[in-house]
């Protein structure tokens, strides 16, 4: 039986690959990917983190909202704290919205990754013109901002068209997030070259963990800290790459940032074995190895 596939990449067991390492010599690479997002009131898409009713859902609007206004300051503060960079995927209605915000994450010179225009709407239920569009014009917010065009984009709602990753190669993005079937960098194939994927945790990923599977901070901070132990163990043999997917009104919130903290503070204490960098680094450097390293 031949079952419909996506034609982006082939079956590659992850034991079979060839070796290489990461930036020093390190054999796991480690990274944040803070979400900055920004919500429409009272229409579109928005996490419901508790049932709100009609709208306007001021509930849940205001709850993430919070997140913009305290929990991302409370978590550069710890980033700073712990000395940690992070890849921070902005929405790019977040420049008019909180800029403020951006800049502060700026000034650490962290870098900024594509999630497009806001969580207010899916990508990928857009006919072609319409999501080249929208790919356009996030890009264009974040180029007249930051004097460069983005690297790296995730979907809002990690959603895609059948065409996305060619959008994104054509519109000159080098790597994407949304897909999770690995634990290394693979490359894509589009209709006019190739995109890297670059691991993106849909486990050590707030949302899912906290409000679909409704775990509390300290169970989430303890899943950070075996992945990581197991991933140390596993690196050994293969490089991998270790992402955590944070949103600052989950994580941000007092009773789960003492627990993100500890967590955070348990990888700090691995620097001199580890890569802790941003995903763009990372592509950078798979991108970069031999060709038929990176499958």
């Amino acid at each position: 039986m031949q079952l419909p596939t996506h034609g982006r990449y082939e079956y590659s067991p992850i034991s079979t690959r060839k070796p290489y390492e990461w930036h020093n010599g390190k054999r796991l690479a480690v990274y944040l990917g803070l979400n900055l997002e920004h919500f429409a009131f009272g229409e579109g898409l928005g996490a419901e983190l508790a049932p709100g009713g009609p709208q306007p859902d001021v509930l849940n609007y205001a709850w993430r909202d919070w997140g913009n206004r305290v929990g991302a300051w409370r978590m550069l503060e710890l980033f700073e704290e712990l000395s940690l960079p992070a890849s921070v995927l902005i929405n790019s209605s977040m420049y008019d919205y909180a800029p403020e915000l951006l800049a502060a994450f700026r000034k650490r010179g962290d870098e900024f990754v594509g999630h497009g225009r806001t969580n207010a709407e899916r990508q990928g239920t857009l006919p072609e013109a319409e999501e080249a569009a929208l790919i356009a014009e996030s890009t264009a917010a974040m180029r007249a901002k930051e004097g460069k065009a983005p690297q790296g984009w995730l979907g809002p709602w990690i959603s895609q068209s059948r065409v996305t990753p060619d959008l994104l190669h054509e519109a000159g993005y080098s790597y994407v997030l949304d897909w999770c079937m690995d634990d290394q960098p693979i490359w894509f194939k589009t209709r006019k070259g190739r995109i890297l994927a670059v691991p993106y945790p849909q486990e050590l990923n707030d949302i899912p963990m906290i409000v679909g599977r409704k775990i509390g901070g300290d169970a989430f901070a303890d899943m950070i800290v075996d992945a990581f132990d197991e991933m140390m163990r596993q690196s050994k043999d293969q490089p991998l790459v270790m992402g955590i997917a944070l949103h600052p009104y989950l994580v941000g919130q007092p009773h789960r940032l003492k627990h993100l903290r500890r967590a955070l503070a348990h990888i700090r204490q691995a620097w001199p074995e580890i890569w802790f960098t941003t995903s763009g680094r990372i592509a950078a450097h798979a991108a970069n190895l031999p060709p038929g390293v990176v499958p």
